[in-house]
């Protein structure tokens, strides 16, 4: 069970168009109202920052929350706080989108055990003050739409950092390492709403890889050997898709 969906095969889920800008792993939430069940208790996990959203990842797969993510409409009150006693962290109120599996509002806090939640929580306000220069309303989080159709591993430049004028501002100082090329898939449909980038062009996607046998083993080795190579970006390997994730009923079957 996961609110907003975000994650796939043991790593993160993004939309076509998507960047991530920032990867921090040792990241501690919490979440109110605990009364909705899969808000119960602190989550450790992944965070990112991309240029739509911020998503968490759970490492704890047993729990109901196995991703989480908040668009930076979806997001009030966001604050930086450094308390004289304990670590620094994030905190802020959400407000849930239509069709993200819960209604209504609550809050989150973000705890960093390596630090840096100061420098992530200055780019997450950044990156939310340029999305928001390009949504046309402000009175509502947009609606959630669901991963849906085949999903593969995204090419680098979704994942690594973009050195560019445009991106000064993402503290890379502070947060170097990107996340594992394994990690990260991505999903042929594009963000439900606009990022900080207008003129992004998104990614393009594989071909459509028909016709794999049904085994795991015997699905691997087609994998490995159709992996997709476009002369048009010659620095980028694309790996054939993978089935969708599972939707939400028929993971919420598990917990009836």
């Amino acid at each position: 069970m996961s609110i907003n969906t975000a994650h796939a095969n043991g790593g993160v889920l993004i939309y076509s168009g998507e960047r991530i800008l920032l990867y921090c792993d040792g990241v501690e939430m919490a979440f109110e109202p605990s009364s909705i069940p899969h808000f119960k208790g602190n989550k450790h996990g992944t965070l990112y920052l991309t240029t739509h959203r911020i998503i968490f990842n759970n490492l704890d797969k047993k729990d109901m929350l196995q991703s989480f993510s908040l668009s930076f409409g979806s997001m009030r009150e966001v604050e930086l706080e450094q308390p004289v006693f304990g670590a620094n962290y994030i905190k802020g109120k959400m407000v849930a989108e239509l069709g993200g599996n819960w209604s209504g509002a609550g809050r989150f806090k973000m705890w960093f055990k390596n630090g840096g939640a100061i420098e992530f929580g200055q780019a997450m306000l950044r990156a939310g003050q340029l999305a928001s220069r390009n949504r046309q309303s402000f009175n509502a989080p947009p609606a959630y739409t669901p991963p849906q159709g085949p999903f593969y591993q995204a090419p680098p430049p979704a994942y690594s950092a973009p050195h560019t004028e445009y991106y000064a501002w993402v503290p890379y100082q502070t947060f170097p390492s990107a996340p594992p090329a394994s990690s990260v898939y991505m999903t042929e449909a594009p963000p439900p709403y606009p990022g900080i980038d207008p003129n992004f062009t998104p990614y393009p996607p594989p071909p459509q890889q028909n016709g794999y046998p049904s085994n795991s083993k015997a699905n691997e080795a087609a994998a490995a050997s159709s992996a997709y190579y476009n002369p048009s970006y010659p620095h980028n390997v694309y790996m054939p898709s993978a089935p969708p994730p599972p939707s939400y009923d028929e993971v919420t079957k598990k917990y009836n």
